[in-house]
């Protein structure tokens, strides 16, 4: 299996021209949902293009953040730093749940909504800090559905990465969530891997994506 570089030039080149088939990252704001400002972090990209992994290696690492110490990530007592860990049938019991943060790929809770199934897995991240109220990093791990999972392909043209609600938040997610995200899919070239993604504020607040400048593109062919 051969892997190609394909180089990225300037700090933001996909700021303004798309990559193959990631074309930006993109945060809705729920709102105060009454434990913090619930934010919703999605990878927009082509229709003929999924997510299956959100990863960190040697190469990048991934880390999710928040912008202020005063802020931390809200974490409710039945859920989980996995969206699989989050059960809807318990919301009339606990409402609060539905705003838990955690991780996914496109899945919003348990029951896979909406998908309607959730085979959200990891390996090699250490969550204890993100349960506690702190920020996601790793250099050697993943959070990943196999290609077959349709909850790696875009609904409205994205798929969703995680659901992050900042006690103390501004309501503006670009500026209270720091981020580098690497992400492993396929589209209509074959299989990518996308390293440094970041979200920058825009005019009118559309997300724009952006790279560090060590940031590149593999592609497996």
């Amino acid at each position: 299996m051969n892997m190609k570089t394909i180089g990225v030039t300037g700090a933001f080149a996909l700021a303004t021209a798309a990559t193959a088939g990631v074309t930006g990252i993109s945060i809705d704001s729920l709102g105060d949902t009454g434990n913090g400002v619930t934010y919703q972090v999605f990878v927009d990209m082509t229709d003929d293009t999924r997510i299956d992994a959100v990863f960190g290696n040697s190469q990048g690492t991934l880390s999710i953040g928040l912008a202020d110490a005063s802020m931390s990530f809200y974490q409710n007592l039945y859920g989980n730093a996995l969206s699989t860990g989050n059960n809807p049938m318990f919301y009339p019991l606990a409402p609060s749940l539905e705003y838990d943060s955690f991780v996914t790929i496109g899945a919003l809770d348990a029951s896979g909504n909406p998908y309607g199934s959730n085979s959200l897995l990891d390996i090699g991240i250490d969550f204890s800090g993100f349960e506690a109220g702190g920020g996601i990093e790793t250099d050697n791990g993943s959070w990943f559905v196999t290609p077959a999972d349709d909850q790696g392909n875009p609904i409205d043209g994205r798929v969703l990465i995680g659901q992050f609600t900042v006690v103390g938040g501004s309501g503006d997610g670009y500026a209270d969530l720091t981020g580098f995200i690497n992400v492993q899919g396929s589209d209509a070239n074959g299989g990518f891997q996308e390293y440094g993604l970041n979200w920058i504020p825009a005019p009118g607040a559309l997300a724009l994506l952006g790279v560090a400048g060590l940031a590149g593109r593999r592609r497996r062919r």
